[in-house]
């Protein structure tokens, strides 16, 4: 049986891709704030979750919950980060940059790199980002919220590239969704926002294929590829 840690399990896409994994024979350790939504999870298959709470912007306590949970299911097969956050902030509060920079790069960034070392290690393992379709261009409305999953974007291809060069089974997957049913679609106006099972069902077909990178849903590899060709020009009026 294989072993899933899935970072942010409380809610959306981290809680739905946990319940998938299980149905498809998986031990996965679920983390998160709530320590509730954690064990009502737990309560639900008690033989197939083990649960840590704890939150990614305290870096100082990250390689303990995961040495622990790593131990507690019995070794580490594949790393899911789906743990994440964002707001609107047109009037440029540093406190919620701050927040968003703390999760999305400080958090970030300590558990991908506990996961690649212990993949290291142990010479194969999948490590799975969940960034966002976002991090292709820069946004006056959330700035610090773009920046940081293009941070994500950058970072995960850099372990990529890094797994490489090492010449072992270690496997690096970019996950860009584009607006999904859950907490972190905010905002009025939203277009193709897509329902959170139909997105996991795509999220687990990336994953189990070993992808590289892998627009959620796949009709938003269309509009990165838009995104991505928009003459800066017309974009800074956008």
């Amino acid at each position: 049986m294989k072993k899933a840690i899935i970072i942010g399990a409380t809610s959306g896409i981290g809680k739905g891709v946990a319940e998938l994994l299980v149905n498809n024979n998986y031990t996965v350790g679920i983390t998160g704030r709530r320590t509730e939504l954690l064990e009502e999870m737990k309560r639900q298959k008690p033989d197939s979750y083990f649960i840590r709470t704890f939150d990614i912007t305290d870096t100082k306590k990250i390689v303990e919950n995961l040495d622990g949970l790593t131990t507690e299911i019995g070794g580490l097969d594949l790393l899911i980060i789906s743990s994440g956050t964002g707001d609107a902030n047109e009037t440029l509060d540093f406190e919620i940059e701050k927040r968003t920079i703390d999760t999305n790069v400080n958090g970030f960034t300590c558990i991908a790199d506990w996961t690649f070392n212990y993949f290291q290690t142990q010479k194969y393992g999948h490590l799975v980002a969940i960034s966002s379709i976002a991090g292709l261009r820069g946004s006056r409305q959330a700035p610090a919220y773009n920046a940081t999953k293009a941070y994500q974007i950058n970072y995960i291809e850099g372990l990529r590239q890094k797994a490489t060069h090492l010449k072992t089974s270690i496997f690096v997957t970019d996950i860009r969704p584009g607006f999904v049913y859950t907490e972190m679609a905010k905002g009025e106006g939203l277009f193709w926002v897509m329902p959170v099972d139909k997105a996991v069902i795509q999220i687990y077909k990336a994953i189990r294929n070993k992808k590289k990178v892998a627009y959620i849903t796949k009709r938003w590899g269309l509009i990165a590829s838009i995104l991505k060709n928009i003459p800066r020009i017309i974009y800074d009026k956008m």
